[in-house]
């Protein structure tokens, strides 16, 4: 993390302590706006790139209210209660700044991908929040991917095979999204039906907004990663140390007694002693060292 610990001793003082409370409060806002009248998100606040094109940026802005989309009020409540969690581990980890970059990232890479989609396919994209907030809970199971928690408040399982599953549910979003339509007709009617009951809607474009909208977690997990570990250098010091170990090793003295010939190489459980009463310099193992004759 040089590069970001660099950063971090320049601008570090900006950076939004509890950054994931305010986001919190944020997705509170819009979980009201939206009970109070749903079209309002879509109309003024949503990430619209015409309408930003036409002049109304605020939506740059704006669209990251939008909650966790979920059935019941229970679940949205856990929901903002679980992504709260994620956060403040994150920065308690990471540090204010880390997490700032990391967040601001996410929200940045969102909005290329809407650019991207409006350019490419002249839609205005809905782009909300889902997978900013599933890029905050990758990086929290790269951090922790021991802790368990209670599939559907049961099932304990760590978080992650989780994480694995959802990387799973990505990976065909990208891939099918992409090359689902160089298949025959007949195949791709009947791979649509398996992809849609299982939740995977193979466009194009949800597979650019995926894509680019996760690359903040790709790119910061490889920034983050120490490749000095892997240089051509720190392999060579390593083999180095090795070779100087063995050697070293095998230089160490090895003690043998004088009567039965049996050395601490060969019988480690044996003690071996000077015998300070003989002449010069005599060594024997525990068993002889006292029943041997003194040499004068």
């Amino acid at each position: 993390m040089k590069f970001f610990d660099k950063l971090e001793r320049k601008y570090g003082k900006y950076a939004i302590r509890n950054l994931m409370k305010y986001i919190i409060v944020l997705y509170i806002i819009g979980w009201v706006i939206e009970i109070i009248n749903p079209a309002f998100y879509t109309d003024i606040l949503a990430l619209d790139i015409e309408a930003v094109l036409h002049g109304e940026v605020w939506r740059l802005v704006t669209f990251i209210i939008m909650p966790p989309q979920n059935t019941s009020y229970f679940f949205m409540i856990f929901s903002l209660y679980l992504y709260y969690v994620l956060g403040t581990n994150l920065e308690r980890v990471w540090g204010a700044f880390k997490f700032n970059v990391y967040f601001f990232m996410g929200v940045i890479f969102h909005i290329i991908a809407a650019f991207i989609i409006y350019f490419i396919w002249g839609i205005s994209w809905p782009l909300t929040t889902y997978y900013l907030n599933m890029s905050l809970f990758f990086a929290f199971a790269c951090v922790y991917p021991d802790m368990e928690l209670l599939l559907f408040f049961i099932l304990p399982i760590k978080i992650k095979w989780l994480a694995i599953i959802d990387g799973v549910y990505f990976g065909a979003t990208i891939f099918f999204g992409f090359f689902i339509k160089y298949l025959p007709t007949a195949t791709q009617l009947s791979l649509w039906k398996v992809l849609l009951n299982l939740g995977i809607v193979p466009l194009p474009q949800i597979a650019v907004a995926a894509l680019v909208s996760l690359l903040n977690f790709v790119v910061f997990f490889f920034m983050t990663r120490n490749y000095k570990r892997v240089s051509p250098k720190e392999i060579h010091r390593r083999n180095s140390y090795r070779k100087q170990v063995v050697h070293s090793r095998s230089q160490a003295s090895v003690h043998k007694c004088d009567i039965c010939g049996r050395t601490s190489t060969d019988y480690p459980e044996l003690s071996f002693r000077y015998c300070s009463k003989c002449a010069g310099n005599h060594e024997y193992c525990q068993d002889h060292l006292f029943t041997h004759e003194h040499i004068k």
